[in-house]
């Protein structure tokens, strides 16, 4: 769409990645976006800020994710690559240990990215604040919304300016609540005397540890490391490199028997738990670069606005106002940015029926990853959920897979581009795949590679 077929206004609540994004694709449609955050937003790609708690723990930008945002933003990679985040090939170049089985790497070009949370955001909103019509006004809290006279649709927003009592209302053909986990949006429905959307919910009773570690290329012959909790060990880590020579690694840990210890000086014997050295020998050797931060995650909430029969016109919820995810699987930043794409997509159906059309396509969009993540947190007895039989075939089936990834790449590459949200979940019961996958379970439990063992390794000593 050109410069002059643009026309209308835009309002966008919440100037976080998933915001952020949706402005990006609001700016071909409307001659006017306005992104409004109660946040003072930081500039320096490094220090995080209050909306947004998690952001200085592990985040992981998954295939699709980097994909759509080459996508969006010409130059992306290689302005990343500049700023020191680290291409990653999701396969060949991670240690991925799932249940205890050690996936074989394989080179397939599947391509990840290891940045920090506060780092892409940072760059995401230069890129966005930078195109023409666009404007983003940091403190300033979205506190309702306003609906015509028979409230059949929604024609604009009012925000609270931090430290006035003086509410701005402003006009706009569309209103995006992209206002995070603790989002009003199904209260201001009710409002205006629509229902609220079902909503499920499911307690993973994780906790995280991350730290920042001085990271030297090459230093530990490994580029990044998964090792997943399961309930035989309710235990995991995450190491990925990011920009500015360093590792993030978080430690997980998954209800009453995945305790994480207090004192950073036990990370290192906790890590020794775990199947593989990639993580102890890493805090065995690497120098802190940070204090450690510790978060309890949120209860993951998915609300069903496409099962709702009415719903105003000029108004949309996008990401992690519509779900939010369990941070364990990195999927919540891909997701938005799958979003973002069925938002731009919508659009060009018209703005009549938007948000119907928008809903019923992202709601598609999200059935993958939710059932992923949700589908692995009710392997634990002590999270709270309904277990269906597809959950439990699926977990069945999951864990006879990640048997036979440990001996075949293919099988492998499989997981990862499902996980990536690069395939569809169907290719997991491809003829290839599933012929090795039943073939592992009847042969009994996989002879995978042998898992390395922490070897005795000194402490580096802190640079004086």
């Amino acid at each position: 769409m050109s410069a002059k077929e643009k026309s209308g206004h835009a309002i966008v609540l919440g100037a976080s990645i998933g915001g952020l994004l949706a402005a990006r694709v609001l700016s071909e449609s409307y001659a006017k976006v306005t992104i409004f955050d109660r946040d003072t937003l930081p500039t320096d790609g490094v220090t995080g800020r209050k909306g947004v708690p998690q952001g200085d723990h592990t985040h992981g930008l998954l295939a699709r994710g980097r994909q759509v945002l080459e996508e969006l933003f010409p130059d992306f990679a290689m302005d990343m690559a500049a700023a020191g985040a680290v291409p990653i090939d999701v396969q060949g170049d991670v240690v991925w240990i799932n249940d205890g089985q050690r996936l074989a790497t394989a080179h397939t070009g599947l391509a990840g990215l290891g940045v920090t949370r506060n780092g892409l955001e940072a760059y995401v909103r230069r890129r966005v604040t930078a195109l023409p019509g666009v404007q983003l006004l940091p403190r300033h809290e979205a506190v309702g919304l306003i609906a015509n006279d028979d409230r059949t649709r929604v024609v604009g927003a009012r925000v609270l300016p931090t430290g006035g009592d003086t509410e701005l209302r402003l006009e706009a053909d569309l209103v995006v609540d992209a206002t995070g986990r603790g989002n009003r949006g199904p209260s201001w429905l009710a409002e205006l005397g629509y229902d609220k959307p079902a909503e499920e919910h499911v307690d993973a009773k994780t906790v995280y540890i991350s730290r920042a570690y001085r990271r030297t290329p090459g230093q530990l012959g490994f580029t990044g490391a998964v090792v997943s909790p399961s309930p035989e060990l309710p235990i995991g880590g995450v190491v990925v490199p990011v920009e500015g020579d360093r590792w993030m690694l978080t430690l997980i840990g998954v209800g009453a028997g995945g305790a994480l210890p207090s004192d950073p000086d036990a990370y290192a014997e906790f890590a020794r738990r775990l199947p593989g050295n990639e993580l102890y020998q890493l805090l065995s050797t690497c120098e802190p670069a940070g204090p450690p931060v510790r978060l309890r995650l949120p209860v993951s909430v998915r609300r069903r606005y496409e099962h709702l029969t009415r719903m105003p016109e000029g108004l949309i919820s996008f990401a992690d106002a519509v779900c939010s995810f369990n941070p364990a699987y990195g999927q919540g930043m891909t997701v938005a940015a799958a979003e973002a794409i069925v938002l731009r997509d919508s659009l060009r159906g018209g703005r009549d029926g938007l948000p119907k059309r928008f809903y019923a396509a992202a709601s598609k969009v999200i059935d993958v990853p939710w059932d992923i993540a949700v589908g692995a947190d009710l392997r634990y007895p002590e999270v709270e959920g309904v277990r269906t039989r597809k959950v439990d075939f699926l977990n069945g089936y999951v864990a006879r897979l990640h048997r036979a990834a440990a001996r075949h790449p293919e099988v492998g590459l499989a997981f990862l581009a499902v996980a990536n949200l690069m395939s569809p979940p169907q290719r997991l019961f491809s003829p290839g795949v599933l012929a090795r996958v039943l073939w592992s379970g009847r042969a009994g439990r996989t002879r995978t590679a042998p898992l390395a063992q922490p070897s005795p390794v000194s402490r580096a000593e802190p640079a004086g």
